[in-house]
């Protein structure tokens, strides 16, 4: 089947992916190439040493000095200590894998596609995947599903949609109240553990515990937002891989791994080259930046045949959707969680999904223009 993103516009670095390797876009006024060929992506991921995290404020792009004020731990920095901040919340991101976790949030997903179907019609983003993102990592962090309620009323995205700057702003607050709360009181949630963890052997700042907050509000909402989106998106305007993946539940694991790499749902991220570095022929100065385009490795000809299509048995499937290398997603068992327990939900009680509106949602460079997935997705759901 065609590409759900692609289908209506060619790969926006398909072209230049395979003549150069490498396209020089402008992000707010810095010209900065990216990095296109899986095979580069992947080894410039693995070289931490040429292509630094440890950059504050400047690892996503575009840039976000002016909406936190605190580095996100552990994806702004480099090994050994990246790994060390890791070790310390992967056993919350894990929780993904526990059969309470993934009860709760097959439970989560049941009730909103049961609430989708006694409806006449839903808005997919709005109404759907911005709630079934905040209650699932509601679910994660062992938190109160009220508090879930707070997380829907940011958006799409906690710093880029809206005013970003006040959003920020309101969010770090918000942060070192659940902060201060846990201190006083800790129990078992995400923000407990924060206050009570020791890195190297003493306890974490309050700037520490702040960077994860960070990335886990903001690093992982637009993504899985923007996945549960696409995969329901594609199974409206493809009935017959609908039909395919309900006629084998087996397939549904394989399946998800091809909606990620078609998705690709974080387009890039940004590296910082200590010493410069020259990647096909563009000589990156030392202190300047290159990015690691994972939505363009992932149509890399020659890893992936036929890469514009939906091949929900695909294997090998070497996407790299969730990185890379030492800076691998943390939520990566998360987000697998959600669009496997999404499409198992999908398959064994709805019959069809009509779609009644879908206005495309673009990101919008100088050099590229790539649809990323929608801005508003009505549909109707018909009961099984």
């Amino acid at each position: 089947m065609p590409c759900p993103f692609h289908s209506h516009q060619p790969d926006p670095f398909g072209e230049a992916r395979r003549k150069d390797g490498v396209l020089v876009n402008e992000f707010q006024g810095t010209p900065i190439p990216m990095l296109l060929r899986h095979e580069d992506v992947r080894s410039a991921a693995k070289n931490w040493q040429q292509f630094s995290s440890d950059a504050p404020f400047k690892v996503p792009l575009p840039t976000e000095e002016n909406v936190r004020t605190v580095r996100q731990l552990p994806l702004e920095i480099d090994p050994p200590a990246q790994q060390e901040y890791r070790e310390l919340v992967e056993p919350f991101f894990n929780r993904a894998k526990l059969p309470g976790v993934i009860a709760q949030v097959e439970g989560l997903i049941d009730s909103l596609v049961g609430q989708a179907l006694s409806r006449d019609s839903i808005e997919i983003v709005r109404e759907f995947a911005i709630p079934l993102q905040s209650r699932a990592l509601a679910c994660l962090l062992n938190m109160p599903q009220s508090e879930a309620e707070v997380w829907i009323g940011w958006g799409m995205h906690v710093f880029r949609e809206g005013d970003g700057g006040r959003k920020g702003s309101a969010l770090e607050a918000y942060a070192n109240g659940l902060l201060d709360q846990a201190a006083a009181a800790p129990g078992d949630d995400f923000f407990s553990a924060l206050t009570l963890a020791r890195f190297q052997g003493r306890a974490l700042t309050r700037e520490e515990m702040l960077g994860y907050c960070s990335i886990v509000f903001a690093g992982g909402r637009d993504t899985i937002i923007n996945s549960i989106s696409g995969v329901i998106g594609h199974l409206g305007t493809h009935p017959a891989d609908f039909e395919f993946l309900r006629a084998d539940p087996r397939r549904i694991v394989g399946a998800s791994e091809e909606f990620f790499r078609v998705l690709s749902p974080s387009t890039h991220l940004a590296r910082l080259c200590p010493a410069g570095a020259k990647i096909h022929g563009v000589t990156v100065e030392p202190g300047h930046f290159v990015s690691l385009n994972f939505a363009a490795a992932n149509y890399d000809e020659t890893v992936f045949e036929s890469p514009e299509e939906v091949r929900l048995d695909r294997r090998p499937n070497p996407h790299v959707a969730f990185g890379f290398g030492p800076h691998l997603c943390l939520g990566a068992p998360h987000a697998r969680l959600v669009v496997r327990s999404l499409i198992k939900a999908l398959c064994d009680r709805v019959a069809r999904i009509e779609t009644l509106e879908a206005v495309d949602r673009y990101e919008n460079e100088a050099s590229y223009r790539r649809r990323v997935a929608y801005e508003k997705l009505a549909v109707r759901l018909t009961a099984r």
